[in-house]
C-alpha cells in the first residue's frame, strides 16, 4: 500500500513538474513577443516603471531590460539591505514575477503616465462596466474538481482480471508503452523550450551556429535562440522535411544528442570553452615547437658536416701544390702556349 502510496505521489509530482516547466515556457513566449511587438514605444518612452511599491520596484529599460528591487534583512546586522538586480531575459522575469501581474503592471504604468483612470477590476467595476449582475457571472457546468479528478484517474491502471490471458496483458501493457512515450516526447519538448528560453540572450550575440551539416540532416541554433532542422525522412524519397517547433525536432532528436552536438560545435569554433579542446590545442602547440627545435638541431649539424669538408679538402689542395711544384722543378711542368 505504502508502495503504490509513494508512486501515485511521484508520479503527480512529475506532472506538476512538467505542467509547471510549460507554463514557464509558453508564458516566456507570450512575453517575448508582447516586448518585441512595443519594442519601439517602450525605446521612445525611455523605459518605464511598472512598480513602485516600497520595497517592490520594478522597471523596463528602452534596450527591454528590466531592473528589480529586493530587500532582505541582514542576519549578522539584522539591518534590512536592499539590493537592485538586472533581469536581462523574459525567462528570468517569469521565474520572478506572475505573467499577469506584469502585464496588470503595463496597463497601470501607462495609463497612469498617460492620466488616464484605472482601469475596472474584476470585483466590480469590470462587471458594472460590462452590464453584468454577479448572478449572471456564477459559472453553471460542470465542477471543475470533479473533471479533474476523472482526468486523473482515466491516467491509472486497471488491474488485470481472473479472465484476461497474456495476450490481454500484453495489449495493455503496448498501449501504456506508446502513452508513456508520448509523455516523454512531451517532457523533452519542454527540455528544448526551456532551453531555447534560457540561451536567447546568448546566441543573439553568436549569431546563426551550425551544429550539425550532414547529407540527409541539418541542424542549426538560429540567432534568436531557438532550433531549427532539416532532415530526409526514410519514407520520404528524399524529400527534405523542416522542423521548426520542439515538438517536432522530438520526433527525430534526441536532446540528450542536441544538447552534445552543440557543445562539440562550439567547442570546435571556440577551442578555449572546452577544457579538452583547449588542452589538446596546448599539446599540439608544444609538439611543433619540439619539431622545430629538432629541426633547428639538425640544420646546425649540417652546417657542422660542412665546416668538417671544408676542412677536410685544405690538405688535398695543399698536396696538389706540392706536386706542381715539383713538376716545375723536373721539367715536367706545362708552360703557357706550349
Amino acid at each position: 500500500m505504502n508502495t503504490s502510496r509513494n508512486d501515485l505521489l511521484g508520479e503527480l509530482a512529475a506532472d506538476a513538474a512538467l505542467e509547471r516547466s510549460d507554463f514557464l515556457v509558453q508564458s516566456t513566449e507570450q512575453l517575448r513577443r508582447f516586448l518585441d511587438a512595443n519594442r519601439g514605444r517602450i525605446a521612445e518612452l525611455g523605459g518605464l516603471t511598472l512598480i513602485d511599491d516600497d520595497p517592490d520596484y520594478l522597471s523596463i529599460a528602452p534596450d527591454l531590460t528590466f531592473r528589480s528591487r529586493s530587500r532582505y534583512q541582514d542576519e549578522t546586522s539584522g539591518e534590512w539591505v536592499s539590493e537592485t538586480e538586472v533581469i536581462e531575459s523574459a525567462g528570468e522575469l517569469v521565474e520572478l514575477y506572475n505573467p499577469a501581474e506584469i502585464y496588470s503592471a503595463f496597463a497601470d504604468a501607462a495609463r497612469e503616465a498617460a492620466g488616464l483612470p484605472d482601469t475596472p477590476d474584476a470585483a466590480e467595476g469590470l462587471l458594472d462596466a460590462a452590464g453584468i449582475s454577479p448572478e449572471e457571472a456564477v459559472p453553471t457546468g460542470p465542477d471543475p474538481y470533479a473533471a479533474a479528478a476523472d482526468e486523473w484517474a482515466a491516467t491509472q491502471t486497471a488491474p488485470l482480471e481472473a479472465e484476461d490471458d497474456d495476450e490481454a496483458a500484453a495489449r495493455r501493457l503496448y498501449d501504456l508503452a506508446l502513452e508513456y512515450q508520448e509523455r516523454s516526447q512531451r517532457s523533452e519538448a519542454h527540455l528544448l523550450g526551456q532551453f531555447e528560453s534560457a540561451s536567447a540572450n546568448l546566441a543573439d550575440r553568436l549569431g546563426d551556429l551550425i551544429v550539425v551539416d550532414d547529407d540527409d540532416e541539418r541542424l542549426l541554433l538560429t540567432a534568436d535562440g531557438t532550433f531549427r532542422a532539416e532532415v530526409v525522412p526514410e519514407d520520404a524519397d528524399g524529400e527534405w522535411r523542416t522542423l521548426a517547433t520542439p515538438e517536432e525536432l522530438v520526433e527525430y532528436y534526441d536532446p540528450t544528442d542536441v544538447f552534445g552536438d552543440l557543445a562539440d560545435a562550439l567547442a570546435e569554433a571556440w577551442p578555449s570553452v572546452s577544457p579538452e579542446t583547449a588542452a589538446a590545442a596546448a599539446d599540439e602547440g608544444g609538439a611543433a615547437n619540439d619539431d622545430d627545435g629538432a629541426d633547428g638541431a639538425d640544420g646546425g649539424a649540417d652546417e657542422a658536416d660542412d665546416e668538417d669538408g671544408a676542412d677536410d679538402a685544405g690538405p688535398d689542395e695543399a698536396d696538389v701544390a706540392d706536386e706542381d711544384a715539383s713538376d716545375e722543378a723536373n721539367g715536367t711542368g706545362a708552360r703557357p702556349g706550349a
